[in-house]
């Protein structure tokens, strides 16, 4: 275990130079790409045709994107880049999870398993929270809240809103009540693992 905690941390630095070296990359591309589009520089260079036969049809999908928001094209590479960055963090991200899930399950192991019941406990408030946060950003993203991927947090998540609803009055067209119960997860899970931690001594 401590040896696969080891490489994937390693895999992770090198992961995170990648990126970073990438989003370097990236921006240079996305400038260059966004002076073709805006005319400052040539449509007629070299340099513009091949962003238009390379770059551009690699980022067709997120120009569409842009279309239908009314964007303007010319802002199409500045949103690509703020994909990569968005994807990039995803991955480090889940990365650093994976590693501190390896790290948890080891040292619960240790601790038999009232260990391991403590450990349920937290992937579960996790899990809880990870739902709640899905659902905030969802609901500032109206277009995201009828999708599939998204809706599964509204079933983890609504056992424990619509009772706050009924005491908790919304401000305006704001909701707090995600946020009341982000925080309320919060200080059941530090009761519930008191408790454990209790019983395992």
């Amino acid at each position: 275990m401590n040896d696969a905690i080891a490489a994937l941390t390693l895999v992770a630095g090198t992961l995170r130079s990648l990126v970073l070296a990438g989003g370097v990359l990236f921006a240079g591309i996305a400038l260059v790409d966004w002076a073709v589009r805006t005319r400052r520089i040539s449509p007629f260079s070299g340099v513009a045709r091949f962003m238009r036969m390379r770059i551009e049809p690699r980022i067709a999908g997120i120009e569409r994107q842009v279309a239908r928001a009314r964007g303007h094209h010319s802002s199409t590479p500045w949103w690509a880049l703020v994909a990569y960055i968005v994807a990039a963090l995803l991955l480090l991200a889940a990365f650093d999870l994976l590693i501190s899930l390896l790290e948890e399950v080891m040292v619960a192991s240790s601790l038999g398993s009232g260990g391991m019941l403590l450990l349920l406990v937290r992937w579960t408030f996790a899990f809880l929270r990870f739902a709640l946060l899905v659902r905030i950003i969802a609901s500032w993203l109206p277009a995201l809240s009828g999708r599939r991927w998204i809706s599964w947090s509204v079933g983890a998540t609504e056992w424990m809103l619509r009772p706050l609803r009924r005491v908790i009055p919304s401000f305006g067209v704001i909701d707090v009540t995600p946020i009341v119960a982000y925080f309320a997860l919060r200080v059941a899970q530090w009761l519930v693992e008191t408790v454990l931690l209790v019983g395992l001594r």
